[in-house]
């Protein structure tokens, strides 16, 4: 269960595998079904979790009630609303499971607990940040400045095995667009 996890640790530093099996016994094996919502809006994030199987979908409601689509996290990410779960506020997202989800989870104390204990798992969860911020930052520059298409384009180079796991009004939802819309891209691209 927690070789993902500890090979996830290994490609961003070099751990020894004693170091592993102490980090392995701060997460928590859960178990999902399908639509399970593990965070509502204005409840406190208290948990960091380990994809290991399974995609879920991050969001936030609009002032019209639709779904605003943020990641879709699947195995070897991250799930979690880092703001709620730091500074334990309310959270403004939504997470879901897609599929039957197994994740390992991490509490706040266990955490702080681990990168006092572990200094190199700090740089380790800084690397970790620091690829997500850029991530985070491509997909806003897409935003501005793509078309849809092009938003399109980028989003199944770069995540090609999601559009076979998640239906297209989310899809359309995280790009942005009506399903409709993304029916026609859709349309063209294959013409």
């Amino acid at each position: 269960m927690f070789t993902e996890l500890n090979s996830f640790f290994k490609n961003i530093c070099r751990f020894d595998d004693a170091t592993l099996e102490e980090i392995d016994k701060s997460f928590e094996v859960r178990h999902f079904p399908k639509k399970t919502q593990l965070l509502r809006q204005g409840e406190i994030c208290r948990f960091e979790g380990f994809v290991v199987k399974g995609c879920l979908k991050t969001y936030f409601l609009n002032e019209a009630g639709h779904e605003v689509i943020l990641t879709f996290p699947i195995e070897n990410w991250w799930v979690s609303d880092i703001a709620s779960f730091h500074e334990q506020k309310p959270s403004r997202m939504f997470i879901e499971t897609l599929e039957d989800c197994t994740l390992l989870f991490i509490n706040p104390q266990e955490k702080e607990y681990l990168l006092d204990r572990f200094p190199k798992l700090e740089r380790a969860y800084r690397l970790m940040v620091q690829r997500h911020l850029a991530t985070y930052q491509e997909r806003h520059y897409q935003s501005i400045a793509m078309t849809a298409e092009e938003r399109y384009e980028a989003f199944l180079e770069r995540y090609p095995s999601i559009p076979h796991r998640v239906p297209q009004h989310l899809i359309a939802s995280y790009l942005g667009v009506s399903p409709e819309f993304l029916s026609r891209i859709r349309s063209r691209k294959v013409k």
